[in-house]
């Protein structure tokens, strides 16, 4: 693991070729020069899509908006990206303290990203207020891979992801303030799991369970971003 922004700008992968992640004012740009195959919950576009931008971008406290997505392909002209292979996510944690880890196995490579906010930590499964729920806080995490997955083992290490997620958390013991219960994530939590479907790994993941070798790796590496983003929020 490393937080390599707490002491540059600039961060290039060691396994993934060409993927740099690069600390800008308000958000981290992450670059891919081959179109990643993506799934994500992010702002924009969400759901299945093609990437070669991801944007993780920075808001204040007391951001507001009924189109946070339009707002996100407003900026992708500012910022001189092709809004329709960008994914943009929204945050209000400390950029500067994201956690990067890389790992290899059996036939993928893989690099995980994530940056932490806990104000608005919640355990799911609670009856809750949703009008008040949406606070500044989120866990974002982006996840890429190099190697071939199936739609449905993409699927599958969104849920890997979050358990990893989740453990981390009570780990911890961060809890909801509102019941001091454990909780299982934020209410504004994202994902992104980016696959470069290259051909020449010649093996095809169907699955990205804890009981695979790229879903011990996936949950293995959002396991100790969380820790570490989350241990060190509050550090200068």
């Amino acid at each position: 693991m490393t937080q390599p922004f707490r002491s540059g700008s600039i961060y290039e992968s060691i396994l993934l070729r060409g993927v740099s992640l690069r600390l800008l004012e308000d958000r981290i740009e992450t670059h891919c020069p081959d179109r990643m195959y993506a799934l994500s919950s992010a702002v924009h576009p969400g759901g299945f899509s093609y990437a070669e931008k991801i944007i993780n971008w920075k808001v204040p406290l007391t951001y507001q908006c009924d189109d946070p997505a339009q707002d996100i392909v407003r900026l992708c002209g500012q910022w001189g990206c092709n809004h329709q292979h960008t994914i943009g996510l929204i945050t209000a944690a400390k950029l500067s303290h994201a956690s990067i880890t890389e790992l290899e196995g059996d036939r993928f490579k893989l690099l995980c990203c994530t940056t932490v906010g806990t104000r608005n930590a919640a355990r799911a499964g609670l009856a809750r207020n949703t009008f008040s729920a949406y606070k500044p806080g989120t866990i974002n995490t982006i996840i890429l891979i190099d190697g071939q997955m199936t739609e449905a083992a993409m699927v599958n290490a969104i849920i890997t992801a979050t358990e990893a997620k989740t453990a981390a958390l009570q780990q911890l013991g961060i809890i909801e303030r509102a019941n001091g219960q454990p909780a299982t994530g934020t209410t504004t939590d994202a994902i992104v799991i980016g696959v470069t479907q290259h051909a020449h790994w010649n093996a095809v993941h169907a699955y990205a369970g804890a009981a695979t070798t790229i879903g011990c790796a996936i949950g293995e590496a959002v396991y100790k971003t969380v820790l570490e983003a989350t241990r060190t929020q509050q550090e200068d």
